[in-house]
C-alpha cells in the first residue's frame, strides 16, 4: 500500500495539482483529437477541410468519406478504447491495493483472446444464420462474450458466503489465463496461414478496423461502465486503509468490489473487442497520474480516462505515420513507448515498490 500513497504531499497541494492537471489533460486531448484528424495514408489534412468550409465551398465526396467514415469514427473508438483501459487500470489498482494490477487481473483479457481466437478458427463451422447475422462482427462478438464470461466465472470462483477474496481472485485469474492460453495455443496450431495472419493483427491490437457500427456497439457499454467507475472514487479511498477500516467508515466493500469487478469487465471487455490487444495503457496510465497529482481516486479516475484516451490517439497517429502509407499494429507502439516508461517509473520508486 506505501507504493499507492505520497506523504510528502500535502492534501491541499494534492488537489490544486490534480486539478491543474486535469485542464491540462483536456487540452491535451484535444490537441491529440486534432493530431488525428490532421494525419493519415491520404493527403486530406483538417486544416484544409477547415479552410474549404471557411471559404464557403463544398467538400468533395472523398473529403467526406475520408473525415466522416474514416477519421471521426477512428477517433471515438480511441478515445472509447483509451478511456476504457487506463480507468480499468486505475480501479484494479485501487481495488487490489497493488500498482501492478492492471485490468487482465480480473480474466477479460485471457477470455476476450480465447473468444476472439475460437471465431476466426472455427467460425466457419458456425450455421449460416448465424455468420449471415453477425456478419463481419463476429469476432468482436466472441470476444467480448468470453471476456464477460470469464471475468463472471472467476468472480463466482472468488466469492463464498457474499464475500469475494480479492487474493482467491488474483490466484484463479493466474490459473484460468494459464487454461485460455492453452486452449488458445490448441486453436493456433490447427488453424491455417490465413487464420494465423488474423490472430496475429487482431492481438496485436488496432483502430483500423473502426466504423461508426462498431462505435454505437461498444461506446455506449464502455461509457456506462467508466461512468460507474467514476462513481467509485471514496470507496477506493477508504480500501486503500483496508478493508476493515474502510467497513468502519461506511463504505459497504462487497458492494463496491462487485461494482469495480463488472465495470472493468464492461469497459474492457467492449474495449478490446472492438480494438484486439492494447497493452501498457491500463498500468502506465494510473501511475504516471499517482506521480503527478497523488493517489487521490475522486481525481484519479476521471484523469486516467482523459490521458488514456490522449495516449492513445497519439499512439494510433504515431502508428499510422512511422511506415505509411502502411500501418503498424497500434498494440505495437503502445508497447514500445509504455515498457521504457514502466521501468522507469519502477526504478524511480524502487524503494517504495520493495
Amino acid at each position: 500500500m506505501a507504493a499507492m500513497t505520497d506523504v510528502n504531499v500535502a492534501p491541499s497541494d494534492r488537489q490544486t495539482r490534480a486539478r491543474q492537471l486535469h485542464w491540462a489533460l483536456v487540452g491535451a486531448l484535444l490537441l491529440a483529437c486534432g493530431a488525428s484528424l490532421q494525419v493519415g495514408a491520404t493527403d486530406v489534412t483538417l486544416t484544409s477541410l477547415i479552410a474549404k468550409l471557411v471559404q464557403g465551398q463544398a467538400l468533395s465526396q472523398m473529403e467526406r468519406v475520408v473525415l466522416f467514415d474514416i477519421r471521426l469514427p477512428r477517433l471515438a473508438m480511441g478515445v472509447f478504447v483509451g478511456a476504457a483501459l487506463a480507468v480499468s487500470g486505475a480501479a484494479m489498482q485501487g481495488l487490489f491495493r497493488n500498482p501492478l494490477a492492471d485490468p487482465g487481473i480480473v480474466g477479460v483479457g485471457a477470455g476476450a483472446g480465447l473468444g476472439a481466437i475460437l471465431a476466426i478458427v472455427l467460425g466457419t463451422l458456425l450455421p449460416a444464420w448465424v455468420i449471415d447475422m453477425t456478419g463481419n462482427q463476429l469476432t468482436p462478438f466472441a470476444a467480448f462474450l468470453g471476456g464477460w464470461g470469464s471475468t463472471i466465472l472467476l468472480y463466482r470462483v472468488s466469492t463464498r458466503h457474499g464475500r469475494t477474496s480479492v487474493a482467491t481472485m488474483l490466484l484463479a485469474g493466474i490459473a484460468l489465463g494459464a487454461l485460455a492460453g492453452a486452449l488458445s495455443g490448441i486453436l493456433v496450431y490447427i488453424a491455417d496461414d490465413r487464420q494465423l495472419r488474423d490472430l496475429t493483427f487482431w492481438g496485436l491490437g488496432s483502430l483500423a478496423g473502426a466504423s461508426w457500427g462498431k462505435v454505437l456497439a461498444a461506446g455506449p457499454m464502455i461509457a456506462l461502465a467508466i461512468g460507474t467507475a467514476l462513481m467509485l472514487g471514496r470507496g477506493l479511498n477508504g480500501l486503500a486503509l483496508g478493508e476493515a477500516t474502510a467497513a468502519h467508515i461506511g463504505i459497504d466493500v462487497q458492494r463496491m468490489k462487485s461494482i469495480a469487478i463488472l465495470s472493468v469487465a464492461g469497459a474492457t471487455g467492449a474495449a478490446v473487442a472492438v480494438s484486439g490487444g492494447i497493452g501498457f495503457i491500463g498500468i502506465v496510465v494510473p501511475h504516471l497520474l499517482r506521480l503527478a497529482s497523488g493517489p487521490d481516486h475522486r481525481t484519479l479516475l476521471l484523469n486516467s480516462a482523459l490521458l488514456g484516451a490522449t495516449l492513445l490517439i497519439l499512439a494510433d497517429v504515431i502508428a499510422r505515420v512511422v511506415i505509411a502509407p502502411a500501418e503498424l499494429p497500434i498494440g505495437i507502439v503502445t508497447a514500445v513507448l509504455g515498457a521504457p516508461i514502466f521501468l522507469w517509473i519502477l526504478l524511480k520508486r524502487r524503494g517504495l515498490v520493495e
